[in-house]
């Protein structure tokens, strides 16, 4: 007889041995990381680099736009008939230098404003994929990945975005020495001194508002490359051509410039050293009142003569810093 043969087969729960790796058990709850786990640097160092040589070469441009949203007709600060007359004239007046007055802390806002945005949309996003690269997220979620991002770069960076415009438009020496800037520091130093922290956060509230810019522009740029990628049958993660990318960051930057410019307006006009308002609404009624539409959109030439081109660099230096600097990482 067959002893074996006759025993009935019973399931015995065996504790495993220490030494084999084993699956984890089919009811255990995911193992899900916090938003700090997501957070890579590489994002950071290619967002600063490409905010970094796009304000290099495009400042002067940025220096004029403000110039030109600021002028609202009833101050005393230089008018222009135009942007070729606005370069001669600041060349002649001021000298080369006139047309990179407040580049320095141009520099630092926009690379950091940049590192710190792309370092927390992509960790947002990858918290909300899971780590999936391929999982689509729609408009919506893009939309709120970019507010959430816009909103916690702004609380970093309003403080060097009101000393960049105060320097560019220090066009002449003022009564006021605590309002005469020699440089970013000693501005930082006087604005804080004499208005303390509510002086460097002038310009946050309509700020608030801009972050629909950001959130539009990332928003159109993922949501064109899901589109594109889906075409052609590939990860939606997948790297592009230079000319794609191209096209994909200056369609985003026009779309959400057209739509939000009028918020940089009363931005720059809050922070304008040469003219108080009561805050935000005083700033928006006296523009409409005086200056009507046209108003919300001056200095829009240059600024988008120089967003678009900015954004082309900006992001044609992220995308690929940011790839090559995720596979250096990943090397074993």
């Amino acid at each position: 007889m067959n002893v074996l043969g006759s025993r009935t087969t019973t399931t015995v729960n065996r504790v495993p041995d220490m030494g084999q790796p084993t699956k984890p058990l089919t009811n255990s709850p995911p193992v899900t990381k916090s938003m700090f786990q997501h957070v890579k640097i590489e994002h950071l160092a290619a967002g600063f680099s490409g905010g970094v040589a796009s304000t290099l070469i495009l400042h002067p441009l940025d220096l004029l736009k403000i110039r030109f949203a600021v002028n609202d007709g009833r101050n005393t600060i230089p008018s222009y008939a135009g942007l070729g007359n606005a370069v001669t004239t600041i060349f002649r007046q001021e000298g080369i230098k006139g047309l990179y007055k407040g580049v320095t802390p141009n520099v630092w806002g926009s690379g950091s404003a940049w590192g710190f945005y792309f370092l927390f949309y992509n960790s947002i996003k990858a918290w909300i994929q899971g780590d999936n690269t391929k999982k689509p997220l729609g408009p919506a979620l893009h939309m709120t990945a970019a507010a959430e991002a816009g909103i916690l770069t702004l609380m970093i960076t309003n403080p060097v975005w009101v000393v960049k415009t105060r320097l560019c438009l220090q066009f002449d020496k003022p009564n006021d020495p605590s309002k005469s800037y020699s440089g970013m520091w000693d501005a930082f130093r006087k604005i804080y001194g004499a208005e303390g922290v509510r002086g460097l956060y002038k310009g946050f509230v309509p700020g608030m508002f801009g972050v629909s810019h950001g959130a539009l522009q990332f928003m159109t740029y993922e949501e064109m490359k899901t589109f594109y990628n889906e075409y052609r049958r590939l990860p939606i993660d997948a790297k592009l051509e230079t000319s794609e990318y191209i096209v994909f960051a200056a369609f985003s930057k026009l779309i959400a410039a057209g739509l939000t410019y009028p918020y940089q307006v009363i931005r720059a006009r809050l922070q304008d050293q040469h003219r108080e308002y009561r805050g935000t609404w005083h700033c928006i009624t006296q523009t409409w009142r005086y200056e009507g539409t046209r108003g919300f959109y001056k200095g829009i030439g240059p600024n988008l003569l120089r967003v678009v081109p900015a954004t082309i660099i900006t992001f044609l230096v992220y995308e690929n810093l940011s790839s090559y600097l995720v596979k250096l990482n990943t090397i074993p």
